[in-house]
């Protein structure tokens, strides 16, 4: 598809750390650009397989944490553990399962605990990676699990999220998405005291099912607007929405990104390839009502989870590359299953490219070299860039073209949406940008920034900026993408 970002007004653009802003050509400017007969030039860009460190897609380690009635149990995210992760394995997430013990039986939360919280997110900001986040209260001692479960009334679920809003809020930055949680036994919402028959987890009912839907619409006021959050099966989401399942109830372009609770409610499979319904992750009849539901949703909400079984042949490669392309999966355990893992052999590293997005340069046509443009002037950029990975980027970007000479570097904020860029399409990004002021021979360069300011800072930039999957582009230093040309504003 092709995207056209010329823009319609002119404006001067927020002062970001050092670096100065310049604005988009206005009306007339842009007259005059597109009556200008300043030759351009077309450059061919190479594509590389490396697996790259990007932020919000790929592999995950599982990290969780206790918090008993004692208060023991909370041990906290290692500094060096992350690092190593993002630099050894190019792993840039995490899954942190907060278990409250503790607070199952009491409406408050104590402050040494939420201090703890605090603390690994600092580190996880620290380290360079994101947190998939789910709170729990439970986990079995041991199997089949026995009754009580150990799960917290709806009342204190919903006190429990209220206090951890601010911390959410705070820590917006580093979070990936949020999971439903909460709800029974690891928080994946089956075994339960309170939300559902704890004798017979099948049996939902009404009054369960309003009080299901309360949780997870509490968590999403909790959390700001542009975050998700993941249920455990498509059914959840149908129930709690009203919605049909089939590609009838999901999500459709003009929905998606809205703010509404369709529009922020992704999926996460933890039973993923284990059986022919993933052990209740699908219950449509047929089953694959639910697959075609997911499939449309999440073109525009996040997908993933983890292996739980080795279940030849719909565990084996084939089958899992085919099926995590059409569920557009952004992200899977790299810890369990193994069984399941170690089969693909080598095809490992194909998931590693491929789960979320990979984008990257094909060609671009740029204002020459060799013309001479004055300060403020206008230059001309049209990039190609194509998405190989399994899903789209489910988080807003700031795209910017950067003008970088040996004094000064600039920026300009492009009304571009990387999130449209689908899976397995190319898309053109055109723009006509003000030249500097000042003369010289400047550099031109693309950043897709996190759209955090403080991840956009000089010491964050490098770490959760996204480096195409291209030969010789990429400027670790800066977190920016070199696009291999120069212009020169004469004096």
């Amino acid at each position: 598809m092709q995207l056209s970002f010329f823009a319609l007004r002119a404006g001067f653009l927020r002062l970001v750390g050092a670096t100065l802003a310049l604005g988009l050509l206005g009306p007339a400017q842009l007259a005059d650009a597109h009556r200008s007969d300043a030759p351009t030039v077309t450059r061919n860009y190479q594509a590389t397989d490396a697996v790259i460190a990007n932020q919000e897609r790929g592999f995950y380690h599982h990290t969780e944490t206790h918090y008993r009635a004692d208060g023991t149990g909370y041990v906290p995210l290692d500094l060096a553990t992350l690092r190593g992760f993002r630099t050894q394995e190019s792993v840039t997430q995490i899954l942190r399962v907060f278990y409250l013990e503790k607070f199952a039986s009491t409406d408050k939360l104590d402050p040494a605990y939420l201090a703890l919280v605090r603390a690994d997110f600092r580190t996880a900001r620290a380290a360079g990676v994101k947190v998939l986040v789910r709170f729990a209260y439970a986990q079995p001692a041991g199997w089949p699990p026995t009754i009580p479960y150990g799960d917290a009334p709806v009342a204190r679920v919903l006190k429990h999220i209220a206090q951890l809003t601010p911390i959410l809020r705070e820590n917006a930055d580093v979070i990936a998405l949020v999971q439903s949680g909460f709800v029974g036994l690891w928080g994946e919402g089956y075994y339960t005291d309170h939300f559902a028959d704890p004798a017979d987890p099948s049996q939902v009912s009404e009054q369960n099912w309003a009080d299901r839907r309360t949780v997870v619409m509490a968590l999403l006021r909790a959390l700001p607007r542009d975050l998700m959050v993941q249920v455990r099966t498509p059914y959840m989401k149908q129930r709690m929405l009203g919605l049909p399942t089939g590609t009838e109830g999901a999500l459709s372009a003009d929905q998606a990104y809205d703010g509404s609770p369709a529009a922020r409610i992704g999926h996460h499979n933890d039973c993923f390839l284990a059986s022919p319904d993933d052990f209740g992750t699908y219950l449509s009849d047929p089953i694959e009502l639910d697959k075609d539901f997911v499939a449309q949703d999440t073109k525009y909400v996040p997908a993933g989870g983890e292996t739980c079984a080795l279940n030849s042949p719909r565990s084996d490669w084939d089958s899992a590359a085919a099926e995590m392309a059409r569920l557009h999966f952004s992200f899977l355990n790299t810890d369990y299953h193994p069984d399941v893992l170690g089969s693909w052999g080598d095809n490992i590293t194909v998931a590693k490219q491929k789960l979320g997005y990979r984008l990257s340069l094909v060609r671009g046509t740029f204002t020459s070299p060799t013309s001479t443009t004055r300060p403020g002037g206008a230059v001309k950029v049209a990039l190609d860039i194509r998405n190989d990975g399994w899903a789209a980027p489910y988080h807003q970007r700031q795209v910017q073209l950067i003008f970088q000479s040996a004094k000064h570097t600039y920026r300009v904020n492009l009304p571009a949406d990387p999130r449209q860029w689908a899976a397995g399409t190319t898309t053109t990004l055109k723009a006509t940008v003000r030249a500097p002021m000042a003369p010289g021979r400047y550099r031109l360069l693309l950043n897709l920034a996190d759209p955090s300011p403080r991840l956009q800072t000089a010491s964050y930039n490098p770490i959760y900026a996204v480096q195409l999957a291209n030969t010789g582009t990429w400027q670790a230093a800066t977190g920016y993408n070199d696009l291999g040309q120069v212009v020169t504003v004469s004096r």
